[in-house]
């Protein structure tokens, strides 16, 4: 974990800018090696185009940071879903139950550092559209960088609503004291706020990008999540509108389900944005994800923590020989794919696979699985999305050939499992394709806020204490509150 960044938003309200520099080095994704020392104050920041690059490398930097990556996603994104459980060892970091039990309350540390991770995201992003602006360089580079920004923020913000509802949009860095404590802004306003932001980066981000550039966000990235937004908020036509342009930009289906995920097979064809996480020669401070780390199998030589494992529920959920079961769970006792032998007596059942990487990789001194990279947008999703929207406008015929694109890719060409879905009635269909999505994008960090979305919450996570009208979103910070003087207000029933 990066201890010696300084933290450059506290919450939605106290901030202290400072302008982290980028050393580059030879490595490709050089915006991925933060020198933390490298620090200049803003006065003499925001000068030159190299200050603009600076700036934006720090931002992409920052997404692989522990609050935006690891434990606390880890509990707001995954815990409560069903496709999980704690994992580790019973009496380790026991207040992740708190989150599959949906007890979870305000003060919990885990909500704090989430709410706290995706503001000072937002920081970056805004320091960045305030400032670059004026800045003398090169226009479409300025205006990519403007973009790229935008996307950033975003995401964000994505994260935040759809984790806490209404939630402070802060659109500028602030500069009087009056901006500093604001208010929450309805849902409806903030999803507005990102739908604007994705609209103007598509209309400016490349389709994709050299290899010096890869990892930075494309035109796909910001299609693929304005059809999510759309989704969310149940706008059909425009998810269907925005899949449908992705879908002519030329990504295709990894063919290798489990190998799409390991770190020999980054930014693949398949892969929409991802986030970039390396391990630099000679600083393990700058490889410093631990979202491989801290799920990885335990009981190894310099191995994993072991949270966040796959649940019995997951496990079941596959139909029979559904290859992708076996590349999303590891299980105790088998040989990976990649020659690692799995305890048969190891502190947990089942292991998340999608972020292992190989043993023979892990190197002393670094975090252990710090190259992983975290995909976060990836084509499956959108011929799924693009699927649901085509059944939900009623046109269920169509919405059967991007479902049997995913099941046909997951198959093999082995047709004597997971035959084609060929019903056109929209409620059978839609059952299917909730299936399917869950499945496919098993341990991604979805499928939580799918089953809300869905309107199922109750049916699926009511046997472990969810109820309607207070767990479609997490408390807010008891701290944010206090240092708002009441002027924020908690979600109902917390």
């Amino acid at each position: 974990m990066m201890k010696n960044r300084k933290k450059l938003l506290q919450g939605a309200f106290g901030i202290s800018f400072i302008a982290s520099l980028i050393m580059f080095q030879s490595c490709k994704k050089s915006f991925l090696d933060v020198n933390p020392a490298g620090n200049v104050a803003a006065s003499q920041f925001w000068k030159t185009q190299a200050d603009a690059t600076s700036a934006v490398n720090a931002m992409y930097a920052n997404l692989h940071e522990w609050t935006n990556i690891a434990f606390a996603p880890i509990a707001v994104e995954s815990m409560g879903s069903d496709d999980v459980e704690k994992g580790s060892t019973p009496s380790d970091a026991s207040f992740m139950n708190d989150f599959h039990n949906f007890t979870a309350n305000s003060g919990e540390g885990q909500i704090d550092d989430f709410w706290g991770g995706e503001y000072k995201t937002i920081n970056f992003a805004n320091q960045i559209l305030d400032n670059v602006p004026g800045i003398t360089m090169d226009g479409s580079l300025k205006a990519r960088y403007l973009a790229e920004a935008k996307f950033i923020r975003a995401w964000a913000y994505f994260r935040l609503v759809r984790a806490f509802g209404d939630v402070p949009l802060r659109l500028h860095v602030p500069k009087a004291a009056s901006e500093y404590n604001i208010p929450r802004t309805p849902k409806a306003q903030v999803w507005a706020a990102i739908e604007t932001d994705l609209t103007d980066a598509a209309a400016v981000l490349p389709q994709s990008y050299s290899s010096a550039d890869i990892g930075h966000v494309t035109k796909g990235a910001a299609l693929t999540l304005h059809a999510k937004a759309a989704m969310y908020q149940k706008k059909w036509s425009d998810v269907l509108s925005y899949t449908n342009q992705v879908m002519a930009l030329g990504y295709t289906l990894y063919p290798n389900y489990e190998q799409m995920f390991r770190t020999t097979h980054k930014n693949n064809s398949e892969s929409i944005f991802e986030i970039q996480n390396m391990l630099i020669a000679n600083n393990p401070a700058a490889s410093n994800s631990q979202y491989s780390q801290v799920q990885g199998v335990r009981g190894v030589t310099g191995g994993g923590w072991g949270f966040n494992v796959p649940s019995a529920d997951l496990a079941a959920a596959y139909e029979a020989g559904d290859p992708r079961r076996d590349a999303t769970i590891i299980f105790r006792g088998e040989t990976t794919p990649e020659g690692d032998v799995i305890d048969a007596s190891g502190d947990n059942p089942m292991y998340n696979q999608k972020s292992y990487v190989p043993f023979s990789l892990y190197v002393s001194g670094f975090n252990e699985g710090c190259q992983q990279d975290k995909i976060c947008l990836r084509y499956a999703d959108v011929l799924l999305m693009n699927a649901e929207a085509n059944n939900e406008l009623g046109s269920s015929a169509a919405a059967l050939v991007p479902l049997e694109a995913v099941r046909a890719r997951a198959r093999g060409g082995n047709n004597a499992i997971l035959p084609p879905v060929t019903t056109t009635d929209q409620a059978a269909l839609r059952t299917a394709i909730y299936n399917e999505r869950r499945v496919e994008l098993a341990m991604e960090f979805d499928r939580y806020f799918d089953v809300i979305r869905q309107g199922r919450g109750t049916a699926v996570f009511g046997s472990r204490g969810w109820k309607a009208g207070k767990n479609e979103v997490w408390p807010l910070p008891q701290n944010e509150i206090d240092l708002s003087a009441g002027l924020l207000t908690q979600n109902p029933g917390y």
